[in-house]
Order: structure tokens, then C-alpha cells, then sequence
């Protein structure tokens, strides 16, 4: 694994070589927010943050995708494919969970029997850039309970870690490495390796909170009926916010729009929260109230995921948290289900 040193100053720099070469999409401030978006001419590439609000699965993961068009002929139905295919991209500055979480939903939209072609194609045609957290951000940051850790090269290609005066980047993968000539030619040495190990372990110990997740599934195979399931929903809000911000969320639907005679087919993100999303044709909902609903959440990060991948569908960057409205905190409710 090749690995470089570059000065802190220099970053930006690098950032801005790549961005005119190809398209970077980079952490940027708008308004209050901290956000992913493409770098345009006068957008400046945050390396300094704590976070961004939303996960950038979207990249990969639309929040609407167009999958084919039709028109209505004379002849019958013409059919075309939906958006035009991805081009080469990086995806610079996604912290260690959010660059996990690739890794969590490769299992499912990349799987050996069931292949989804647009996330598969974003996905190979994008370099990630990860940036380590020295200091984890947040009090709500978990990423330690579900096999997650601070400087992690999980779902990485090319991993950056702050040393203080300049930064460790270590290219993982073949396609990090074809970025390797925009970051100079200082090899690391032995100092910044033990410097980097030195780091993690601070920035381990840094992250307080530590909840049973990995230890809850046998006690979710046996507890369907328990009456927990009616402790934890009578405040929820039905808004969808934590799996709409949560990097592993994957749930869609699909429609079809149509005007006059040109028709096209959408995969928009959905909501395991909304009370329509298990609403059937006839009019029958198999998941009538918010109780049903927070189980289905609950079981499906913690044990369906672990079920079918031997994962926590989980990467424990505390969006969830931060986020509700009406203050749901998943990781006391881990903590509960723990003690049935």
C-alpha cells in the first residue's frame, strides 16, 4: 500500500488539481449546514468538519432515480434507459461511518444472485476519500459499538489521517492509487505510521458511549410479542427523519409518471415509518401502528441485516440522535432491549 505525507495548507490545493480534472464531490457550508455537493468554481472544500447533515449514500443511492423512460406510439411502447450513466467521480472528505456504511449496503445492491446496475455502476465509477476523525465530532458518535472505528479504512479507496502539521494519506485500493501523482512524492515513514496508530487509539478512547448492539440479536429472535414494542413509539412522529439522514436506510418505491405520451419509471427513497409504506392494494396494512412500525426499524438494523449479511445494518454516526424531533434515542433502546 502506497502511502504519502502532505503538508496541511496543501490540501486544498490538491482538492482543487482533482476538481479540474473530474468531478469532486466535496463537504460544503450552506447556510448552517454542512453538506455534500458537487465542487463548482468559488465553492470552497471544507477539510476542518464535524460531520455533514445528510449521509452521501445519495450518490450512489439516489433520493430519486430515474430507471427507464417510455413514450406511447403508434407502433406501441418505445422504451429507453433512464439517467445517463455515471461518470467518473471522486467523493472526498466522507468520515469512517459514512464510508462503512458503502460497504453495509455492497451487501445488499451487490450481491453474487441479485445485482442492482445503478448503484453498482456509481459505485465503481467513484474514488472515495475518506478523512479519519482524530477527535470524534459528536457525543452521540457510536461507531465503536457496531464494528466501526474512528480512523478506519472501511469502504475507503485513499484514507487521510491529521497527524497536526500535515496529514497521512494511505491509497487502499487500485483506484486510490490512480490519484497518487496529485499527492506529491513524500513517502511516509515509520514516525507516521506509529503517529497514526498513536491517534486511533486516543480517538477510541474518545468515544464514550458504548451500547450492547452486537449482543441484542439472540435476545430480537425470541421478543417479536414482547410488550417493549409499546414503550418505545407513542412519541414517534412518523416523520421519517432518522431513516431518511441514516447512511444505511435503503428502503424505496417505485412509480411511474406519465404526460401525455411520454411516461417515466422513479425509485424514490421510502420509509419503514410511513404509515403507507406496507399499505397493500387492497386497502390491508400489515404494520397498522407506529408500534409495528419501530419494531420493524429496531429488528431490521439489528437482526434481519445481521441475519442475511452477519452485519448491523448500523454504522453508529449518531444521526438518528441528533436529528429526532422528539428525542428517540436508538442507543438507549438498544440499551433496553438488552435487559429483557
Amino acid at each position: 500500500m502506497e502511502k504519502r505525507l502532505i503538508k496541511k495548507d496543501a490540501l486544498t490545493g490538491i482538492i482543487g488539481k482533482i476538481a479540474a480534472d473530474t468531478t469532486v464531490y466535496a463537504p460544503v457550508k450552506v447556510e448552517d449546514n454542512v453538506l455534500f455537493k458537487v465542487l463548482e468554481k468559488g465553492d470552497e472544500p471544507l477539510v476542518t468538519f464535524a460531520n455533514s447533515k445528510n449521509a452521501p449514500k445519495n450518490f450512489f443511492f439516489p433520493r430519486t432515480e430515474v430507471m427507464l423512460r417510455y413514450t406511447r406510439t403508434a407502433k406501441g411502447m418505445e422504451f429507453s434507459g433512464g439517467e445517463k450513466e455515471a461518470g467518473e467521480a471522486v467523493l472526498f472528505g466522507v468520515r469512517p461511518c459514512d464510508a462503512r456504511s458503502f460497504v453495509l449496503l455492497d451487501m445488499l445492491f451487490d450481491q453474487e444472485k441479485y445485482k442492482d446496475p445503478y448503484f453498482i455502476d456509481k459505485r465503481q465509477k467513484t474514488t472515495i476519500v475518506s478523512l479519519a476523525c482524530a477527535h470524534p465530532p459528536y457525543a452521540t458518535c457510536f461507531c465503536t459499538s457496531v464494528d466501526g472505528q474512528p480512523v478506519s479504512s472501511a469502504g475507503a479507496d485513499i484514507l487521510l489521517v491529521d497527524l497536526g502539521d500535515q496529514y497521512l494519506a494511505e491509497f487502499i485500493t487500485a483506484k486510490g492509487e490512480k490519484l497518487l501523482k496529485y499527492y506529491g512524492d513524500v513517502k511516509a515513514d515509520a514516525d507516521a505510521d506509529a503517529k497514526k496508530e498513536a491517534i486511533a487509539a486516543q480517538a477510541e478512547k474518545e468515544i464514550k458511549v458504548q451500547i450492547p448492539a452486537k449482543a441484542i440479536k439472540p435476545i430480537l429472535d425470541v421478543n417479536f410479542e414482547h410488550p417493549f414494542w409499546n414503550t418505545i413509539y407513542q412519541k414517534c412522529l412518523a416523520c421519517g427523519t432518522c431513516t431518511f439522514l441514516c447512511p444505511t436506510c435503503h428502503c424505496f418505491d417505485i412509480s411511474d409518471e406519465m404526460k401525455y405520451g411520454d411516461g417515466r419509471r422513479l425509485r424514490n427513497w421510502d420509509s419503514c415509518m410511513f404509515p403507507m409504506f406496507t399499505k397493500e392494494t387492497s386497502g390491508h396494512n400489515p404494520r397498522t401502528s407506529q408500534k409495528e412500525r419501530w419494531r420493524q426499524r429496531a429488528m431490521h438494523k439489528f437482526k434481519y441485516y445481521v441475519d442475511n449479511f452477519n452485519a448491523i445494518a448500523c454504522v453508529g454516526c449518531g444521526r438518528c440522535v441528533m436529528y429526532c424531533p422528539v428525542n428517540i434515542d436508538i442507543r438507549k433502546i438498544v440499551e433496553d432491549i438488552s435487559k429483557l
